[in-house]
């Protein structure tokens, strides 16, 4: 990669629901881009998980904040080695875990939580200057002056089957819960899960991950900044 392009400022948002591909596609695209990556998903579990480790009821919205805003959250941005710690504690393994899986839409669905992080996943990339992120509000939210904005989809089925394949999980009961968190993330008052108008969208359905990095990377070769 040319030293201009590698040093240039650069934000990819990657959004879309749950099995879509977009933690792989952006570890891998950030990677190939020599920047940053940053997975908002883990910060909001990593909340959960201390919500949880709190013994606050999920639903209480006011308790959830309270917890969020008295976490100390550390996120690296090493797409090779990312890693999610809270108050000193690593909890990469336990933050995918179905408890934090089961209770991560509500605690993500409070406004003071979303503003608590929504400001500090905006200092991470103001840092980093080149960086991917992934989410389910990042072109429209998070970062909407973005360079390129992608929103990777693909069929509930293949969601499903990707999932459980992933986590060996029985296939019915990842396709409910898929289709629950999907509900949950599209419906919620705060930033729900959508298409930024300008967003590029992908099917990943027939694609592998090696076929969607390429076409991202077309895409955002093909750009200049403002555009």
């Amino acid at each position: 990669m040319a030293e201009k392009e590698r040093t240039r400022r650069c934000v990819v948002a990657v959004d879309g629901p749950s099995g879509s591909g977009k933690s792989t596609v952006s570890r891998r695209l950030a990677t190939a881009l020599d920047a940053r990556y940053l997975d908002t998903g883990a910060m909001y579990r990593a909340v959960t998980w201390a919500v949880l480790r709190s013994g606050v009821d999920p639903q209480d919205a006011e308790a959830v904040t309270k917890v969020a805003g008295e976490t100390d959250l550390k996120i690296g941005v090493d797409p090779e080695a990312s890693s999610v710690t809270a108050d000193g504690i690593a909890i990469d393994r336990d933050i995918r875990g179905p408890e934090v899986t089961g209770a991560v839409s509500a605690v993500s669905a409070v406004p003071a939580v979303r503003e608590q992080l929504v400001a500090l996943q905006r200092e991470i990339i103001e840092a980093a200057g080149r960086i991917v992120v992934e989410g389910r509000d990042i072109g429209s939210v998070v970062a909407p002056d973005a360079d390129l904005k992608v929103y990777l989809t693909a069929s509930a089925e293949a969601r499903a089957h990707r999932r459980s394949a992933e986590n060996s999980a029985d296939l019915s009961a990842t396709a409910a819960d898929i289709a629950r968190r999907d509900r949950l993330d599209s419906t919620r008052a705060a930033d729900p899960l959508r298409q930024a108008p300008d967003a590029v969208v992908l099917d990943t359905t027939a694609l592998g991950i090696d076929e969607v990095v390429a076409r991202l990377h077309e895409l955002l070769a093909g750009r200049r900044p403002g555009q």
